[in-house]
Parts: structure tokens; C-alpha cells; sequence
């Protein structure tokens, strides 16, 4: 009997690229159908908060908080160096000076807000926000600042904005260790040995896309929407 199993995941090119093989019927899920929400981050933090998903990408932060549900699978986490989250705002300026300035960042349960929260210099009001629309707010002007994610680390110059803030290096000088910015969860209740071939079906997922990268280019452009090829190619090699 063929069963549903719920996974979610965003549309960054990174996620796109590693379920493009499960996703496209390219792995054998052994009498699995895939019932796929792609969503921002955030939108999958709260889902799983409210045990909606089966499997599903998450933040680093939120998984803090979801382990008693899910287990944390091995493959397909986000963990890197040069990757972080940035702040940026419309003039140059230091943390000092947004210390109790409006602040947008994409969601309470992110990384993102995490790093904001552990370096510690900002004590003024969060908007939250999805993470498209924070550098669109502070360019116009609605929040003095934004933590952004995703491409927006290559793309904040264009919209006339300046760096801030680099969390992740940030973290990295702190630390000495890579930013674990997410991780792909799956529900307890499936049991282990199912977690374990979600697990082996994720590795054989993001390799069956490393060796054929040009058939899973239209599905990964499909979902970065207006994001610019180069752009894609970037967000994915971090």
C-alpha cells in the first residue's frame, strides 16, 4: 500500500538542488508518494512546530526545540563557512548604532535570529517579516536594518544597501567552527529504520544532482523565481 509521507523544504536553490532527484521520481522511495510543500523557512519552522510535516528542512535554532517529534536526519543539513546571515541597512553604519533601531529579520525561529540574539549589541524592536521583503523594507526605508539570508548575501549591493554585520563570520572569529544554519528533520513516529532510508534516500538525492547538474538546473531556476543564474550558481558552491 503506497503511503503519503509530507516533505517541505524552501525554494533556495541549495534545498531545490537536494530533493530535485526525490522530488522529479528519480529515487526509489519504496512505495512512498511525496506530498511537497516548498515554503520560506520560517513558514517550515512553524510547520513542524505544529507537527504538519513528515520530513522537512528547518532552522538550526528550531531544531532546538523539535527534537522530542523529530529526529535530525544526517544528510541534507546546511553547515559552511562564508554563509551566513548579514545585517544590512541603507546608509553605512555599526551595530552600535542600530542598538535601538527597528531591526527586520526572517522569522523568530531562525538561525538568522539566533546569531542576532547571541552577538548581543541590538536591543530595539524586530519586525519579522518573510526574508524576500527585508531588503525591499530597509531600501524604502520601513526598518532601519535587516538580517538577510539566502542570495540576499550577493544581491543586498544592487538595492543600494550596506554591510553592517556579517553573523556568520562573526560567529566563525568566535567560534573557530563552520555556521550550522539548518537541518532536515523526520517524525519520530515513522520510526528509525525509516528515518534511516530517508536518510540514505537524501545522500542518493544530492548526489544523483552533482552528477547531473544541467537536468536539475530548470527545476532549481524554476523556484529561485527572478534570482539571476549566476546568482544560483553562487548560493548553491556555498
Amino acid at each position: 500500500m503506497e503511503k503519503i509521507l509530507r516533505l517541505g523544504y524552501s525554494p533556495c536553490p541549495n534545498d531545490t538542488f537536494i530533493f530535485y532527484a526525490m522530488a522529479n521520481g528519480k529515487i526509489n522511495l519504496e512505495a512512498h508518494r511525496l506530498d511537497i510543500t516548498l515554503a520560506d523557512v520560517e513558514v517550515l519552522n512553524r510547520m513542524a512546530r505544529d507537527s504538519i510535516l513528515d520530513v522537512t528542512k528547518v532552522s538550526t535554532h528550531a531544531i532546538l526545540n523539535l527534537l522530542d517529534d523529530y529526529w535530525l536526519l544526517r544528510s541534507g543539513g546546511a553547515l559552511g563557512h562564508g554563509c551566513g546571515p548579514l545585517v544590512v541597512a541603507k546608509e553605512s553604519t555599526t551595530m552600535d548604532r542600530l542598538r535601538d533601531k527597528s531591526i527586520a529579520i526572517p522569522g523568530r525561529m531562525t538561525t538568522a535570529h539566533l546569531l542576532l540574539e547571541l552577538h548581543g549589541s541590538h536591543r530595539g524592536p524586530r519586525v519579522e517579516m518573510p526574508f524576500d521583503s527585508i531588503m525591499p523594507a530597509v531600501a524604502q526605508g520601513k526598518v532601519e536594518a535587516g538580517v538577510i539570508i539566502h542570495e540576499g548575501r550577493f544581491t543586498y549591493p544592487s538595492m543600494g544597501l550596506q554591510l553592517a554585520l556579517d553573523l556568520g563570520k562573526w560567529w566563525e572569529d568566535q567560534t573557530g567552527l563552520p555556521l550550522p544554519l539548518g537541518g532536515i528533520l523526520m517524525r519520530r513516529s515513522l520510526g528509525r529504520s525509516a528515518a534511516e532510508r530517508m536518510q540514505a534516500a537524501i545522500h542518493e538525492s544530492i548526489l544523483y544532482a552533482r552528477k547531473n547538474p544541467q537536468e536539475a538546473w530548470p527545476y532549481i531556476e524554476l523556484h529561485a523565481q527572478e534570482m539571476e543564474p549566476d546568482v544560483i550558481r553562487r548560493h548553491v558552491r556555498k
